[in-house]
């Protein structure tokens, strides 16, 4: 048994709290400003810090980052220097400042830290991963992926205009709030040389963050990808589709299912989850591996480097798109 402390009492700080209580962890406490709109039922049997260096007093194993992206580090510099293990939510921040040192501290403590891209536990994506690499259907050349979500849908009990996702003083946007495709795609598809970018404002939202944007990634290894992200589609839809010299891999995160054409041996399946995934999996799957990484166990995951680098391309899109979509290139 160990002891947690979660900062940041949102929608996703609570939804890691009923993961650590559903994985045994009973040791929990809290660091809040008391800006959440939702009832506090479920934190009462917690203790509830307003100072950050009270709450860290208390010497937590962990610390899972899940406050608005624009103060991540602030909590997470403060926790690594406690000596803490962090989960830190994606995106890491809102920019590359202050992430360098971070990773100093870090090397110091030897503390590992897991960024929350969860996308990388759901299974059927775990599985397209090791089809991809084994080369099976050969190299993948080509990949598109399309998300559309509409924001004032995501809280329906609070006012859209005021969540962290639509205020750019919070580090919100779309590139940074739906950054998930890349990372995904870096990890099945290898590092990303250069970007071209597009960000507008399309919809009548009354945001003042990008509410779209349209990607173009170079891989070092010569493939390409393109990338949709949107807040105003209704209905919403996420998919990804991967062209690869011996066939197709089409993905519906609605469904969960993958379809696979090998091309090769002329033949068609589809990678199902299992009977009884729904959405919390995929979350409950990363707390797990986090607590194993607080215990000490090596294991894969989504590092601060891999955090880092997903930050690195989303400023150089912002470059790209200030430079009307010319490519930018990425340090090796």
């Amino acid at each position: 048994m160990m002891k947690f402390l979660i900062a940041g009492l949102g929608s996703i700080g609570r939804r890691h709290l009923r993961n650590l209580k559903a994985l045994g962890q009973e040791d929990i406490i809290l660091y809040r400003t008391h800006q959440a709109t939702l009832p506090d039922t479920e934190l009462c049997d917690h203790p509830t810090f307003t100072n950050l260096d009270e709450a860290l007093a208390e010497k937590p194993d962990g610390v899972i980052v899940a406050n608005p992206t624009a103060l991540h580090l602030t909590v997470a510099q403060a926790a690594a220097k406690a000596g803490a293990a962090l989960l830190i939510e994606k995106p890491v921040s809102d920019s590359l400042i202050g992430i360098r040192d971070l990773q100093n501290v870090l090397r110091q403590t030897g503390k590992p830290v897991l960024v929350g891209f969860h996308f990388r536990y759901h299974p059927v994506l775990q599985e397209i991963k090791g089809l991809i690499d084994s080369k099976q259907l050969g190299k993948a050349i080509k990949g598109h992926v399309h998300w559309g979500e509409y924001l004032p849908g995501w809280h329906p009990w609070e006012d859209y205009r005021n969540s962290y996702a639509a205020r750019n003083d919070l580090g919100g946007g779309v590139l940074n709030t739906l950054s998930h495709p890349i990372d995904y795609l870096r990890w099945f598809m290898g590092e990303v040389g250069s970007v071209s970018a597009d960000l507008a404002n399309l919809s009548s939202l009354e945001l003042d963050v990008e509410d779209n944007a349209e990607l173009l990634f170079r891989f070092q290894n010569g493939s390409r990808a393109t990338i949709h992200l949107d807040y105003y589609q209704q209905p919403p839809s996420h998919t990804l589709n991967l062209v690869l010299e011996g066939g197709l891999i089409s993905w519906d995160n609605d469904s969960g299912i993958a379809k696979v054409t090998d091309a090769w041996n002329q033949s068609e399946y589809a990678i199902t989850p299992p009977q009884d995934f729904e959405r919390n999996a995929m979350f409950l799957a990363e707390m797990d591996a986090f607590v194993r990484l607080c215990q000490g166990e090596q294991l894969p995951h989504c590092s601060l480097a891999d955090g880092k680098r997903v930050q690195k391309i989303v400023d150089v899109a912002r470059q790209s798109a200030g430079m009307r979509g010319c490519a930018v290139q990425l340090p090796s």
